[in-house]
């Protein structure tokens, strides 16, 4: 099923830009500090204040705010992640993000799922710390933050029975997401911890060497999935039957407003909606004993 062929192909808006710096700005460093994992920086470039991590080429942007205006989501990637919104006609009651870099998902979930329920989890405690305060992250009365390995949190989850709607996985190191949590065997177990229909988006690059194995991963375990790709690659599934498009549409307008209100287009988001296998469907899939992902990614991080 191919989204973009039935929809049409709609407008670029403002999305395509989203991941710019403001390049006539001169960067100033605000904060710097070397936590348990990373050297971490905070800068300001205009307009905008980023959170910086020192990655083998350089400093990677691990997350990004505009300082006027909070709400608005720098990221191309972050409306694709929220995208797996449209995917249920029933707004999530409980979702999971695992990865919180400055906040920018789950603050957002708060305001257009109010009703839900957030577990977040990060590894890095200075990661939740200079989330609050340099990028206004505010946990609302039905989020809770968990400092610990993501595959440590999903594992304890799947001991006591736990399920969830939504899940976002969103967890990076400086150059990429952690070998352990690229692995068939940890896709199984956050499928374990899923509700029935429940939702699952997970932010990749869209130009790796990883990429083929990646695919070929996620499909072991989750079969068919939309393959969202600008700088970054957004997996996006349901477990049972992918919706179709007219479903998509409809469950996406109760979400419309708050899209554009954050900068977000949700029409040009149904044109990269495709579930054609662009990969090589015989790549070795990742498991717990073959994940070298320090060897296989050597493409710089696309957000």
């Amino acid at each position: 099923m191919n989204i973009r062929a039935i929809l049409g192909t709609g407008a670029l808006l403002a999305l395509t830009a989203l991941a710019v710096p403001a390049a006539a700005a001169e960067q100033r460093i605000i904060h710097k500090e070397r936590s348990l994992y990373r050297n971490i920086s905070v800068a300001e470039m205009g307009d905008e204040r980023c959170m910086l991590f020192r990655a083998r080429r350089g400093l990677g942007r691990e997350s990004c705010m505009r300082i006027s205006d909070p709400d608005h989501l720098v990221f191309e990637y972050a409306p694709m992640m929220l995208s797996s919104l449209f995917l249920n006609p029933q707004p999530p009651a409980r979702i999971l993000i695992i990865g919180q870099g400055g906040g920018t998902l789950p603050m957002a979930l708060q305001k257009m799922a109010p009703q839900a329920a957030i577990d977040v989890v990060e590894i890095d405690p200075a990661v939740d710390r200079i989330a609050r305060r340099y990028f206004g992250f505010v946990p609302g009365p039905k989020t809770k933050v968990y400092i610990e390995d993501g595959r440590v949190f999903v594992k304890r989850a799947q001991r006591q029975g736990q399920k969830y709607d939504l899940v976002m996985l969103d967890a990076f190191e400086a150059d990429y997401i952690p070998e352990h949590l690229l692995t068939q065997e940890y896709l199984q177990e956050v499928k374990s911890i899923m509700g029935p229909n429940a939702a699952l988006a997970s932010n990749t690059f869209s130009s790796s060497a990883l990429y083929d194995h990646e695919s070929t991963t996620y499909a072991s375990v989750f079969g068919t999935f939309f393959n969202l790709k600008l700088g970054n690659r957004i997996i996006l599934t349901r477990l049972g039957t992918l919706p179709n498009a007219q479903e998509i549409r409809t469950n996406a307008a109760a979400y419309d407003a708050a899209f554009r209100r954050r900068g977000g287009d949700p029409t040009y988001i149904f044109t990269l909606m495709s579930t054609g296998a662009d990969w090589n469907r015989t790549a070795r899939i990742l498991t717990d004993q073959y994940s070298p992902s320090n060897v296989l990614n050597t493409m710089p991080r696309g957000n």
